[in-house]
C-alpha cells in the first residue's frame, strides 16, 4: 500500500478532519458540541501531554469509559501519535479491567470516573500514568512535569502554535499497513484474556469499504452512537466511517434506554443506523405484529390492494420511530429473528444484516438492503476471501474460513490461541457454521462459538458465567442461556450437597443468595436474571461436554 493519504487509515481520518474543519463532529447527549477544528486542536493538546510523558511509538495506551466526546478524542489522539490503543468495555468488573490493563502492558490508562472507582491502582503497578477521561484530571503520575503541563495546557499550546492552530498544523503518525493499531479485548474475566491485534490495514480496509458502499451517508449527516466504542462493530461504522465522511456523531453517554434512543433518533434524524437485533425485534414483536392480528386489520390484510396500503403505513410509522430519514438500518452482532426479518422484507423496510467478528475488524459480509436476501448475512466484502469447509457449501453446513486485509495479526501474547484459529497462510477459522448459495450469499446456520449478544451489543461469554456458578458450593454443573433477552442459569445441583437440603424451596432460597453474590462479579449486562433447578444431569458428548444445543 502506498503512503498516499487515501491509502492509509490515519490518512482517511486526517482528511476527514481537514475537509470538515468548521462542521460539528461530536455532541454528548444534552451536552456540548465540538467542531472538527476543535477536535484537531484537542488531539494536538493530547500530543503535547504524550510528549511530556515521553511516550514512544508502539507504547500501549489503555482506554476504558462510557461513549463520550472525551473517549473519542483520546482514542484518535493516541492512534495519531503512533501509540497502540487498548479498548476495554467499561461494563467489566474491576478485576477484569485490571487483568487487561496488566496483560496489554499499558503505560498510560485513561479511565472513566465510574471505572476508576472500581479499579485498585496497586493492582496495575506497571501503569505509569492514570488520567480520568471525564475531565482529564490526573489520578496517578510519576512524571513531575505532567501536573504543570496539564494545568497550563492552554499556555503550552499557544507556545507551540503562536499563530493559532490551523488545518495545516494537523500532524498524524504515518503508519505501515502491517503495523499494530489497536488491541481489542473481547473478554477479561479469565486469567488469560484474549486481545485481538488489529493492524492498520484492517482499519483502512473496513473504513474504505464503508466509504465506498454506504455512499448515502454524506457530510454533515447526524449519526447516533448507541453501541460501545470499545467494540469493533460500533467503533468501525458509527465512529470511523462518520469521522472520515465528516458526519456529526451524537453520543448517548449513558445506558441507552428505549426512550433515550427514540428521543435521539427524533432529534438527530440519522440516515444510517447501526443496531443489534434486539432493538428491531422488540419493536416488531411487541408493537407491530400484535396490532396486525387485531380485527378488522387481520381481515383487511387478505385483500391485496388494501394489504399493500396497510404495509406502506406500517413502514412509514416504523421509519418515523427511527427519526424519519433512515436510508438503511444495518443489523449486526447476531442473527435477526427469521419471522421479524421476513416481515420487514414484506413491508420493504430498509434493513440489512451485516456479518463479521472482532478478529476481522469486523467486516466479513454485507449487502445493501435493496438486494439483500432474507435470512442471509450478505456477500463477502471487498479485499476478503471466504470458503466453506464443506464438500457441498450450498446444501451442507461447514465452518466459514476467511482471509484478507481485514484479518487480525493474532491474539496478543497468546500464540496458542492464535495458532488454533489462524493458519500460517492467513486463513482464519471463524467458528461459525454456514452455507453459501451460488450467488455468494452467506447463511449462518449455527455457531460453534457460544457467544450471546448483550442488549447494547456487548459480547457475553456463557462459559465465564458458568465458571463462577460452578464454583458455588451447591452447584454440580450449569449452563448460562439467553431467555427473553436476559441471562438465565440452568443448574444441576451437587447431589452430595442436595442430601443436606431435601426441601427444594430451601435450595431455591439458597441459590438466590449465591447468584446475588455471583452477580457482584459480573458486568450488569450479563448478570443472571433467573434460574431453573434441574432434576437430571445435562446430556453429554463422549468427551463429557454438555450438549449445549439441546438447552435454550
Amino acid at each position: 500500500m502506498e503512503n498516499d493519504i487515501k491509502n492509509r487509515f490515519l490518512g482517511l481520518i486526517e482528511e476527514g478532519i481537514r475537509n470538515n474543519w468548521d462542521r460539528p463532529v461530536f455532541s454528548d447527549y444534552d451536552g456540548n458540541t465540538m467542531l472538527y477544528k476543535d477536535f484537531g486542536a484537542r488531539i494536538a493538546q493530547l500530543h503535547i501531554i504524550f510528549d511530556t510523558l515521553k511516550l514512544e511509538k508502539g507504547d500501549k495506551v489503555a482506554l476504558c469509559g462510557r461513549n463520550c466526546t472525551n473517549w473519542a478524542v483520546t482514542f484518535f489522539a493516541a492512534m495519531s501519535y503512533g501509540t497502540v490503543v487498548t479498548t476495554i468495555l467499561h461494563d467489566f468488573d474491576g478485576e477484569s479491567i485490571q487483568n487487561i490493563v496488566n496483560h496489554c502492558d499499558a503505560k498510560v490508562f485513561f479511565a472513566g470516573e465510574h471505572v476508576w472507582e472500581k479499579v485498585d491502582p496497586l493492582k496495575i503497578p506497571k501503569v505509569e500514568t492514570i488520567i480520568v477521561i471525564d475531565d482529564f484530571s490526573i489520578a496517578k503520575s510519576y512524571t513531575e512535569d505532567l501536573n504543570r503541563v496539564m494545568n497550563e495546557i492552554d499556555i503550552e499550546f499557544e507556545k507551540k502554535y503562536p499563530n493559532g492552530f490551523t488545518v495545516n498544523d494537523l500532524k498524524f503518525h504515518t503508519e505501515a499497513p502491517e503495523e499494530l493499531a489497536l488491541i481489542n479485548y473481547t473478554s477479561g474475566t479469565t486469567s488469560q484474556p484474549k486481545g485481538v491485534m488489529i493492524p492498520y490495514r484492517s482499519l483502512w480496509s473496513n473504513t474504505q469499504f464503508a466509504i465506498e458502499n454506504i455512499q448515502f451517508v454524506k457530510q454533515g449527516d447526524g449519526i447516533v452512537s448507541m453501541l460501545p466504542m470499545a467494540h469493533m462493530y460500533g467503533l468501525a461504522f458509527e465512529i470511523l466511517l462518520s469521522v472520515a465522511k465528516g458526519c456529526h456523531i451524537h453520543f448517548l453517554t449513558r445506558l441507552p434506554s428505549p426512550q433515550i434512543i427514540m428521543n435521539a433518533f427524533a432529534k438527530v434524524k440519522p440516515t444510517l443506523i447501526i443496531a443489534v437485533p434486539l432493538i428491531i425485534e422488540k419493536i416488531i414483536t411487541s408493537k407491530v405484529l400484535p396490532e396486525l392480528q387485531k380485527q378488522p386489520t387481520k381481515t383487511l390484510l387478505k385483500i391485496p390492494f388494501i394489504k399493500d396500503k396497510i404495509y406502506a403505513k406500517v413502514r412509514e410509522k416504523l421509519l418515523t420511530v427511527f427519526g424519519g430519514q433512515a436510508v438503511e438500518i444495518v443489523v449486526g452482532g447476531a442473527a435477526l429473528d427469521t419471522e421479524v426479518g421476513n416481515f420487514l422484507k414484506l413491508i420493504k423496510f430498509p434493513y440489512t444484516v451485516g456479518y463479521g467478528m472482532t478478529e476481522c475488524g469486523p467486516l466479513i459480509a454485507y449487502d445493501y438492503w435493496e438486494t439483500y436476501r432474507t435470512a442471509s448475512c450478505g456477500k463477502t466484502v471487498d479485499r476478503m476471501e471466504v470458503k466453506v469447509d464443506s464438500d457441498d457449501p450450498v446444501n451442507v453446513v461447514g465452518e466459514l474460513i476467511v482471509k484478507g486485509m481485514n484479518t487480525m495479526l493474532g491474539y496478543y501474547k497468546n500464540d496458542e490461541a492464535t495458532e488454533a484459529v489462524l493458519s500460517p497462510d492467513g486463513w482464519l477459522r471463524t467458528g461459525d457454521l454456514v452455507t453459501q448459495d451460488t450467488d455468494g450469499y452467506i447463511y449462518i446456520k449455527g455457531r460453534s462459538k457460544t457467544m450471546i449478544l448483550g442488549p447494547s451489543g456487548q459480547n457475553i461469554y456463557p462459559e465465564e458465567i458458568e465458571q463462577l456458578l460452578n464454583n458455588v458450593h451447591f452447584v454440580g454443573e450449569s449452563l448460562a442461556v439467553e431467555r427473553d433477552g436476559k441471562i438465565h442459569a440452568l443448574i444441576y445441583p451437587d447431589q452430595e450437597v442436595l442430601k443436606l437440603h431435601p426441601n427444594n424451596r430451601s435450595i431455591d432460597e439458597t441459590m438466590k443468595l449465591e447468584i446475588a453474590e455471583v452477580n457482584k462479579r459480573l458486568p450488569k449486562y450479563c448478570q443472571i436474571a433467573g434460574f431453573t433447578i434441574r432434576d437430571e444431569e445435562f446430556e453429554k458428548t463422549p468427551k463429557r461436554s454438555i450438549k449445549r444445543f439441546l438447552y435454550k
